[in-house]
């Protein structure tokens, strides 16, 4: 078959390269086109133009880029109609990738259209779902409480092939025995941006609990892009964390934690699903938070409590977000009491919400669905 994948940005691009492995060992005769990073390359795919050109996040530095977006959409979707690929899969990114989409669906009317991660309808703008019928055949979820979402709202058909991180959940989960004498973490952000926002508050932080635990050890997991950023900005705090570079020293580190303090992003999956009591604090720009007050249509934006419907994480927004309450929070995690306890048994849950049943990997279920939809015409049965 003909495959033609869209992505927008890095973290689509380690999805489209597990789905491009999971695409070839049931189809080794597959073609591939598109618009993919450097994880996509390695696996073999030729991107259109380099992935830089159009990741960008926040609503400044789209306008900066709006001229090259809007050049690169045409040229993706012009390259489709070209290709008439049995399917076209777009992956995250829907503010580029859904431009693409409606651009070809003009000119193949019969092109099958498969969204891999769903738009945050569930959060914002829900009139979108309803929207996406048009241009869009099957979304493929990553967290388990989107089917009935996009049901709700009148969206596409939609079913669960789950998140990535439940393959590494083996990796990730440690004993609340071993945890006792364990470090706190402390996960600053993985964009240079709120690594800055977030740094003066988790530095007083730090700093308070240290004089409360003078036993206290904190380590800081980092990735590989942005580890020169979070030396820079750790650099002068009174209290430093142990750096840890590489995924098996995070998975250890995440194991073996007594508790964390993280911005808010898809690294609190990690620790819910490793079972890590953890205080989430988040701070954005004052424009992005008038808009976001009046759009955002859920109680919480931590995903661990989104998925399992409590508050299990709590969250510190904004001006909530200073040294002395996230210190306060945190301390509260570190003896064997009832906020901990309460963490460690709703964490518990979070697995059995998440884990696909058999043991199959999301990218293998996304790789079935398409299969499916561009064979046989029609999605699969949730």
């Amino acid at each position: 078959m003909n495959y033609f994948i869209v992505t927008g940005e890095p973290s689509g691009d380690a999805l489209g390269a597990k789905l491009l492995a999971a695409l070839r060992a049931r189809d080794p005769e597959a073609v591939f086109a598109g618009v993919g990073g450097e994880a996509m390359a390695r696996a073999g795919f030729a991107s259109l133009f380099p992935l830089a050109d159009i990741s960008v996040m926040g609503i400044l530095p789209v306008l900066r880029r709006l001229p090259t977006l809007l050049r690169r959409i045409n040229e993706t979707a012009r390259a489709v109609v070209a290709a008439r690929p049995d399917v076209l899969v777009l992956i995250d990114s829907p503010d580029f990738t859904h431009r693409v989409a409606k651009k070809a669906r003009k000119a193949l009317p019969d092109l099958k259209v498969v969204d891999y991660v769903s738009p945050t309808v569930w959060a914002w703008r829900p009139g979108r779902a309803k929207k996406m019928r048009k241009i869009i055949d099957l979304v493929l979820a990553v967290l388990p409480f989107e089917p009935a979402a996009h049901e709700r709202l009148g969206g596409p058909k939609c079913i669960y092939v789950g998140h990535s991180l439940v393959e590494r959940v083996e990796d990730l989960r440690g004993d609340e025995s071993a945890r006792a004498n364990g470090p706190v973490l402390v996960l600053p952000g993985s964009r240079r941006s709120v690594v800055a926002r977030m740094g003066p508050a988790f530095r007083d932080a730090l700093a308070r609990l240290k004089a409360l635990r003078p036993e206290l050890e904190f380590v800081l997991p980092v990735a590989g892009p942005v580890e020169a950023v979070v030396r820079a900005e750790v650099a002068p705090w009174p209290v430093q964390p142990r750096i840890v570079v590489g995924e098996a020293e995070r998975y250890a580190a995440f194991r073996g934690a007594r508790a964390a303090l993280a911005a808010s992003g898809t690294v609190t999956l990690e620790l819910a699903l490793s079972g890590t009591p953890t205080i989430v604090a988040y701070k954005v720009p004052k424009l992005e938070e008038f808009i976001g007050r009046r759009l955002i249509q859920v109680p919480t934006i931590v995903l661990p409590n989104l998925i399992l419907g409590e508050n299990a994480f709590p969250e510190y927004l904004q001006d909530e977000a200073d040294g002395e309450t996230l210190a306060r929070a945190v301390a509260a995690l570190l003896d064997d009491g009832p906020e901990r306890r309460r963490q460690v048994e709703a964490l518990a849950k979070l697995s059995g919400k998440m884990l696909l049943p058999g043991g199959q990997t999301p990218s293998g279920a996304a790789a079935d669905a398409i299969i499916a939809l561009a064979g046989a015409g029609k999605p699969p049965q949730a």
